[in-house]
């Protein structure tokens, strides 16, 4: 085995092991950068000619990739989206929603959950905020399904399931971090994740419908069932208008190729702040706590940012592109099943990385490996980051049982949330399978637009 070999292995092995410490990972990832980089160095001077770091200096090259990504105008995209997420859910849209079609979907077995659903997609769509969509379901829908009778586990695992739909569903920030690490079209990732996103929220539908039919036990119908009144359906279709206004704003002005996704972005983080004013929410103590919540969550995002360019400097430098390309080539696989080795790989991340270090690290090392097999890119990164939305729920790293275990009612155990997302895990590897056999489900859409345009 060749010393860049060696090397190479030492550097994801002290990655993984240093993760357990509990130090940021942004941290993690550059305090291995410049470790290593002291040793590629030192190797060089000895004579052994394997890094292409020649000595210290040479290592700013940091400063200027780092400098080329704080100017990138694509990333504007991604304080706005979160001030956006951030707003809406300060604006009282989530409450309306649920109110309204608690009084519409509630009376039917399983109905509650699938309000969960319904809400989930469209916070998905109009804020993209995991923690946010999460946190609201919870607050709004638990002690609603608990008081109704519905499981524990049952409650637990939709809420989660739901609210980790806004990683997916456009305008998604993962989305925008994988267009700009692999030089693609925002747009391109946007259209192409619509049909995967929306299908796995009816798998989670389907999912509900048949299981409160098996056992009604788990999601009964409420005992006394009021006649539906014109009245109350006009208020569900009233309640959807403001999201589905912004919605149409954001992304179909980024379909029609009206305005950039950066652009678009910014009409999102206004019409958020409209619409919290319209609902008398607004204030300067919530512009003042978004801004703040906004800026901290940039910062984080910046910080992995900076670990990661400094992580994959080094790494490329000491031959880590070439070693995992032909340590790829090498596997007796096909092509197909070359990708599926990929997503498991990607699967098994997940349960103790964030999709941000997966996004950073893994995916631009694998990515132009499995394009230059022939294979569509924004398929790729589509399908890639559909199995990166189990990170969000696998534990001990799912950052959406933290968030569900930190607003749930106190009756409610780790094992009951634990219990619970089991069965929306398997559907999401259900519908990585979907997009896996059935390409169509992304390039559709966007092939559609571009035959619209010509």
């Amino acid at each position: 085995m060749e010393i860049y070999e060696i090397l190479v292995i030492l550097m994801f092995v002290g990655f993984v092991g240093l993760i357990f410490t509990g130090y940021p990972i942004a941290w993690v990832m550059g305090g291995i950068a410049l470790w290593f980089a002291l040793i590629g160095i030192a190797f060089n001077n000895a004579g052994v000619d394997t890094f292409l770091l020649k000595n210290f200096a040479t290592f700013t090259i940091v400063i200027d990739r780092l400098w080329a990504i704080m100017s990138n105008w694509v990333l504007v995209a991604l304080p706005n989206f979160v001030f956006m997420g951030l707003m809406l859910d300060r604006s009282g849209i989530a409450e309306n929603l649920m109110t309204n079609f608690v009084k519409v979907f509630g009376r039917l077995r399983g109905g509650l959950a699938l309000v969960v659903v319904i809400v989930g997609v469209l916070l998905a769509a109009s804020t993209g905020i995991v923690g946010a969509s999460v946190v609201l379901l919870a607050t709004l829908s638990l002690p609603i399904m608990l008081e109704r009778g519905y499981s524990k586990e049952l409650s637990t695992g939709i809420v989660g399931a739901a609210g980790t739909l806004g990683i997916l569903i456009p305008p998604s920030i993962m989305l925008v971090i994988m267009a700009d690490q692999l030089s693609l079209a925002v747009g391109d990732l946007f259209m192409g994740a619509v049909i995967p996103g929306l299908l796995m929220a009816f798998m989670y539908a389907v999912y509900i419908l048949i299981l409160a039919h098996l056992r009604p036990d788990l999601a009964p119908a409420p005992p006394v069932t009021d006649k539906l009144t014109w009245k109350e359906i006009r208020g569900s279709l009233l309640a959807v208008l403001a999201p589905a206004a912004l919605i149409l704003t954001v992304l179909g002005s980024i379909f029609a190729g009206v305005a950039t996704p950066t652009e678009a972005s910014g009409l999102g983080a206004a019409g958020a702040t409209v619409l919290a004013a319209i609902n008398r929410k607004l204030s300067l103590d919530v512009v003042r706590a978004v801004s703040r919540e906004t800026m901290m969550t940039t910062a984080f995002i910046f910080a992995l940012f900076i670990g990661a360019t400094a992580f994959a400097l080094v790494l490329r430098a000491l031959g880590g592109d070439e070693f995992v390309a032909a340590m790829l080539k090498g596997l007796p696989f096909s092509k197909e099943w070359l990708v599926v080795f990929i997503l498991f790989v990607g699967f098994l991340a997940g349960f103790f990385l964030d999709w941000l270090e997966i996004t950073l690290i893994m995916l631009p090392l694998v990515a132009p490996v499995v394009t230059a097999m022939g294979f569509d890119p924004i398929w790729f990164i589509v399908l890639f980051a559909v199995c990166l939305q189990t990170s969000f729920l696998t534990p001990p790293v799912g950052f959406t049982l933290f968030y569900l275990k930190g607003v749930a009612p106190k009756s409610i155990t780790t094992m009951d949330i634990y219990r619970g997302i089991i069965p929306f895990v398997i559907i999401q590897i259900l519908a990585v399978a979907l997009v896996f056999l059935f390409p169509k489900l992304v390039t559709w859409l966007p092939a559609m637009m571009y035959g619209a345009k010509s």
